[in-house]
Formats: C-alpha cells, sequence, structure tokens
C-alpha cells in the first residue's frame, strides 16, 4: 500500500480518490473548502454526457468508457443522479462542412450510432418549446443525457470518507511535484508516496507549468421557469446543442427537481477563479440573446438566477493530463466537457503512477488523441 495525496475535491480529484482507494492505497484529499465547493467548476446542478463531439474522435470514442465507469460510481456511491433525455442538436447552416453540427454527424455515422435527421417543419413539430426560424437542420440522438453533478460529487464524498478517505480543508500555496508535497498557508506541508493534482481553475497558480497553457474562464449560466404552455414539454426535452460559431448556446431541461438551465458554449478566458460568482445583468442578457431567439414565447420566460463559474481552459479544449515529476501527475484544462470523463480520468492516472507505459501513453489519450489508446483506462 502507498500513500496517496489529492489536491482538489472536484469531480477529477474525486474520481482519481475513488480509484486509487479501490486500488488499494491510503489516499488523502485536500480542499479549500467545504466538499462540494460551491465555487468549484464541478459544482452546478447539471453536467452533460453526449457522444456528439464535432471532429473530436478521440472523445467521443471515450463516451462508452465513461458510461461504464459512471455504473460503478454508482454502484459504489448507492444512487444514480443521472437522467437520460436524449440529444437535439440544431444547426443555422452557416458553418459548412467543417462546423461542430457536421463533425458531428459524419462522426457519428461513421461510428453507427444513431442520429435522426430532422428538418426544420419537423423540429417544432416535435418540440413545441422551440422556434425554428433560422434552424437549416437538426438530428436528434436517443443516447445522451444529464449527470446530476452537485449530488454526485457531495455522493462520491461521502463513498470515500466511509471508506476511510481523509479530507483536509486547507488552502494551498505551493507544490513540490518531485517530493510529491504540497505547502498549506499556514505554513504546513503534507506529503505522500503520490500526488495528483486536480485544482480546476487554481491550477495556473499553483503549477508554473500551467502557466500559459491552462487559462481561467468565466462562464455564466442562466435559469429560467418556462410560461405555462411550455412546461410539459421542456420536462420532456432533450438537451439542446445550438454550438454555433457565430453565437450559439446549450440548453439543459429540467430534471429531477432542477431548472431550465442556458448557458453559451464558448470560452470567455478571462476572469479570476477568486472573483464573485454573482452574474451581471450585462452577463445575464448577453446569454439571453443567444438562447431566446430559439424559443417559442420567448418573452414569456421568467428568469430565476443568474451566476457564474470559472473552467480551467487549454487549447483546443484538450484534457491536460500527465507527469510533472515520476510521483506527481496535474489533471487539469477540462473545459466544460471534462465532467463526464472524470470516473474513466481518475482510473487512468491510478493505473498509470508506477506504470511507465501507461504514464508515457496517458497524456495523448487524456488529450483526446484517438490513436492512442491502448490500455490506459484498464
Amino acid at each position: 500500500m502507498q500513500r496517496a495525496l489529492v489536491l482538489g475535491a472536484g469531480i477529477m480529484g474525486l474520481s482519481a480518490a475513488w480509484a486509487l482507494e479501490a486500488a488499494g492505497h491510503a489516499v488523502s484529499v485536500v480542499e479549500a473548502d467545504e466538499v462540494p465547493n460551491l465555487r468549484g467548476a464541478s459544482v452546478d446542478d447539471h453536467r452533460l454526457i453526449r457522444h456528439a463531439y464535432g471532429a473530436a474522435a478521440g472523445y467521443m470514442r471515450m463516451v462508452d468508457e465513461a458510461y461504464a465507469a459512471w455504473d460503478d460510481v454508482f454502484a459504489a456511491i448507492g444512487e444514480r443522479p443521472y437522467a437520460e433525455t436524449g440529444v437535439l442538436a440544431l444547426s443555422d447552416g452557416a458553418g459548412g462542412e467543417a462546423d461542430w453540427f457536421a463533425a458531428s454527424r459524419r462522426a457519428l455515422r461513421s461510428h453507427a450510432l444513431a442520429a435522426e435527421d430532422l428538418p426544420p417543419a419537423t423540429l417544432e413539430a416535435r418540440f413545441p418549446w422551440l422556434r425554428a426560424g433560422g434552424v437549416a437542420e437538426g438530428f436528434h440522438m436517443p443516447r445522451g443525457g444529464v449527470l446530476l453533478a452537485r449530488r454526485i460529487v457531495a455522493g462520491l464524498a461521502r463513498h470515500l470518507r466511509a471508506r476511510g478517505v481523509a479530507f483536509h480543508r486547507a488552502w494551498a500555496v505551493g507544490i513540490d511535484p518531485a517530493r510529491a508535497s504540497v505547502t498549506l498557508s499556514g505554513g504546513d506541508r503534507m506529503a505522500a508516496d503520490m500526488l495528483v493534482v486536480a485544482a480546476g481553475p487554481w491550477a495556473p497558480c499553483l503549477l508554473p507549468e500551467l502557466a500559459g497553457r491552462v487559462t481561467p474562464s468565466r462562464q455564466v449560466v442562466v435559469y429560467l421557469e418556462p410560461p405555462p404552455a411550455q412546461r410539459e414539454a421542456w420536462a420532456r426535452a432533450p438537451m439542446v446543442l445550438d454550438l454555433s460559431e457565430a453565437g450559439g448556446f446549450y440548453a439543459v431541461p429540467p430534471v429531477a427537481g432542477t431548472g431550465l438551465k442556458i448557458g453559451d458554449h464558448r470560452f470567455s478566458l478571462r476572469g479570476d477563479a477568486e472573483d464573485p460568482r454573482e452574474a451581471t445583468a450585462e452577463e445575464r442578457d448577453a446569454i439571453l440573446a443567444l438562447a431566446l431567439p430559439r424559443l417559442r414565447e420567448a418573452a414569456a420566460y421568467r428568469v430565476i438566477e443568474a451566476r457564474a463559474c470559472y473552467y480551467d481552459v487549454a487549447e483546443g479544449e484538450r484534457f491536460v493530463v500527465e507527469p510533472l515529476s515520476d510521483r506527481c501527475v496535474v489533471m487539469s484544462g477540462f473545459s466544460g466537457h471534462g465532467f463526464k470523463f472524470g470516473p474513466v480520468l481518475g482510473r487512468a492516472v491510478a493505473a498509470a503512477i508506477g506504470d511507465p507505459t501507461r504514464m508515457a501513453a496517458l497524456p495523448g489519450w487524456a488529450a483526446g488523441d484517438a490513436q492512442q489508446r491502448g490500455d490506459v483506462a484498464a
């Protein structure tokens, strides 16, 4: 048995701790706030899981592994905080063959994943909340759904505590990858045989190695109450991906007692993770301007709340999961799409520590290289 130290108790840190504990290691977790940390990138009502991934075939293929890993997490925590909704992707037709919609459809078809093409008239008939003016086409996939993020993080933390994983509430101010150690704000130092750094948007401040590679990004989401005539239809709605480069949005239907959420899929690449999480009126209105033109009876929707979170974003939305020494691994750069892969990435990190062959393959595989697979996540 080795001692493992994990910095950060978002989905990546908890997933790594889950996999390391299951492998027989003695695990400790350091987190600056309570768990779930309401300021963390992982702690919102929802995160999405779907195969539609543009041209990123490596991540599209990883989704099946992610589903299998989530089944194991749900079995461990004794609940299934997930709602299958399906996926509705929309296109204004302006992006050409290189845009996200066209690339997703090609990739899905090449891997025999079902996606039903829908013309505008069919879209409005099937989804009565949708105003299809300006929509050139869409496709629908039955597979895909909503991971109830806050419940998952809380459930994993409870499970790990019950398994003997130690949680320490402390603020990290320094990291020594060679010694697998973390210096805390009071001057104390914690060390172990292996260290996993999963500090989300705070990681670039702690690791000079990430400077210029990973950028904190302020992202705003808005929760809406649909008009009475649309509530039943929204309760049965799929997730919506309208990812136009000109300014698209995503929508998460109200599932399992949560609200209807809309957000911008683009990255602000600005701000500091210590900033307040309250969204300004200007930030709120910018999100509404993207989504409301797609909603029938748009003026009847009521804003419930607008708030900000911070992502850690790397170039091309490619995950940064790599060794900083033979005793330390960093997990970073997860943008808004890393949550779905938390357990499969945690297992891959746990398997790679102490295995040079797997460790060498880990960065390329985690960055979405469809060719760099092998048994990295075994």
